[in-house]
């Protein structure tokens, strides 16, 4: 294994020497422009991140599990991830998983030991009761983290799905992932600090793992979260926004048909739009596999569709 000294996140550039001398405005132009190399470097891994994705959707399909592994920065932001998706998608909250080094406390205080016990990482997913219906998606800038390179060769093991995201090329990580995503984000402005380049480079990916498969599963019409869990206000102002919208009804219409719904935004969509009942809206969508293109009989535009389409014209 190479010297912890050689990987890209820890070397020191030495365009950022005099930081500490640096001017607050300079300081924030140089952290600025550095920031503003994370997007391209992302871009490059965009191929490896659609097989994560396709990965994950099989694996959701089935009736799996995505589950994120990480210590310190990076376990927080699988955690992140997993805890948004519930009111964003309306997942069951066992469905998107987030486990850290560390446990609960390591979210609110850093437990860095905790990373280097490889075997926690086993523990951890033995406790969730790890499956090969699962996909394990393990989050390390290093690429070595022994919490997530173990959990990820425990995954192996079971049968699981397995994804590596890591910020240095050639990463130990990548050796026991079905899709490795290799993301060189270079030195850190502070030498080592990956919560910086890094880790907004794991968030870019996180964000497009979660967001690009709930798409895949039929949980956004157009760019709508017409899957969400009405929880608050806003949320409800939200839903009944989508529904008066999408279905071109006034607000008092939407509102009964939230209502009747159980704010279920789907069911109110489809009850607005074909002046079916809620029983009726809901066997749609289930015969639909929950896709409201397809409940609304607009099979020709869903991505199955567009692609047959394409074949035609070919």
């Amino acid at each position: 294994m190479e010297s912890i000294w050689e990987l890209q996140t820890e070397q020191s550039d030495p365009r950022y020497a005099d930081l500490d001398i640096s001017t607050t405005r300079d300081l924030l132009h140089i952290m600025n422009e550095a920031d503003l190399t994370v997007p391209l470097a992302v871009s490059q891994a965009l191929p490896a991140v659609e097989c994560a994705v396709d990965l994950i959707v099989t694996h959701l399909k089935c009736g799996g599990r995505l589950i994120y592994i990480g210590a310190g920065t990076s376990g927080r932001i699988g955690v992140l991830d997993a805890a948004e998706c519930p009111p964003t998608f309306r997942t069951s909250p066992d469905q998107v998983i987030g486990l850290i080094a560390g446990g609960r406390r390591a979210m609110f205080d850093a437990v860095e030991q905790a990373e280097d016990e490889a075997i926690t990482a086993r523990a951890d997913l033995e406790q969730v009761h790890l499956c090969a219906d699962d996909v394990v998606v393990g989050l390390t800038a290093s690429g070595r983290t022994p919490y997530v390179v173990g959990g990820l060769k425990y995954a192996k093991m079971v049968g699981s799905g397995t994804v590596a995201v890591s910020c240095n090329p050639h990463a130990a990580a990548s050796q026991y992932a079905d899709v490795p995503i290799e993301v060189s984000t270079g030195p850190e402005v502070l030498s080592g600090s990956t919560r910086l380049k890094a880790g907004t480079a794991e968030k870019l990916i996180v964000n497009m793992l979660s967001t690009a498969s709930m798409f895949r599963l039929g949980k956004v019409y157009h760019n709508l979260m017409v899957d969400l869990k009405v929880t608050n206000r806003k949320l409800l102002k939200r839903a009944r926004h989508m529904v008066m919208t999408t279905a071109d009804v006034d607000l008092p219409t939407a509102e009964r048909v939230l209502k009747q719904a159980n704010d279920h935004v789907k069911t109110a969509i489809l009850m607005a739009k074909t002046g079916v009942d809620k029983s009726t809206a809901e066997a749609k969508l289930a015969d639909a596999d929950g896709i409201l293109r397809i409940a609304l009989g607009e099979a020709n535009n869903t991505v199955e569709g567009a692609a047959a389409n394409r074949e035609r014209k070919i």
